[in-house]
């Protein structure tokens, strides 16, 4: 049986947006049985993390995808950027700097598994394969900077206020302001680089979304004559 595009965004997006629901739900499940800081406070801090909050807009953007692949929209445009963008820097600073550094158990093992290494390339992939496409503009990517530049700002601010850091490259108290904003700064500039490499290939990638609505012809007689002509309108 053939499957087509449409469907298998939908399909792919929709098994995507399981997964990170399911890690997303085992997070909080556990942040909430756990011991120690009041409730409050794990939950200011869990959502602290760059990695929560961008699988956060990764689900926003493919649940849409998977209710409609051909879904578009001025902020939905640039929530699919951020998502896209956050999730790949997520996958790649883990990978590289922090992987090391932590060694989950049981269910932590899985939502790590979900946020760190299925979401990142999967969501990848997925826009490679299925768009939708032409939605990266300058308008969008500038837009699209505003939530990273917010994330900075709380880091460090709930940071100077509480002494608590989400990540060792963020810790000012080890680290020390210079070295915390050139590691900033080195993100900023992976978030940079990654936005230029998606707008050129969004540009160049096919147009439109999978299975687009096609143009259908229409016939309609021409004035004054016996002959037709067709005329295209889209669907």
């Amino acid at each position: 049986m053939k499957i087509d595009r449409a469907a298998a965004s939908r399909i792919w997006h929709g098994v995507l947006a399981l997964i990170v629901f399911a890690s997303l739900v085992t997070q909080i499940t556990l942040t909430a049985t756990r011991d120690g800081e009041p409730a409050v406070t794990r939950f200011e801090r869990l959502f602290s993390y760059f990695t929560i909050q961008s699988n956060l807009l990764l689900l926003a953007a493919i649940t849409a995808l998977a209710v409609n692949p051909h879904r578009d929209g001025r902020l939905w445009r640039v929530i699919r950027l951020d998502a896209l963008l956050g999730i790949v820097i997520t996958g790649i600073v883990y990978s590289t700097i922090l992987a090391g550094q932590s060694d989950p158990h049981g269910a932590a093992w899985w939502a790590d598994l979900g946020f760190h290494y299925i979401a990142p390339w999967t969501a990848l992939a997925g826009w490679l394969l299925f768009g939708p496409h032409r939605r990266i503009d300058a308008r969008t990517l500038a837009w699209a900077a505003i939530w990273p530049l917010l994330w900075i700002t709380w880091t460090l601010a709930h940071g100077a206020a509480t002494d608590w850091y989400p990540y060792p490259f963020t810790d000012v108290l080890r680290q020390g302001y210079p070295t915390v904003l050139v590691n900033l700064g080195a993100v900023v500039l992976i978030a940079i680089l990654l936005g230029g490499v998606m707008r050129l290939l969004d540009a160049r990638l096919p147009a439109g979304s999978p299975t687009a609505p096609e143009a259908t012809a229409v016939v309609a007689p021409t004035p004054g004559s016996g002959t037709e002509s067709v005329a295209r309108r889209d669907t």
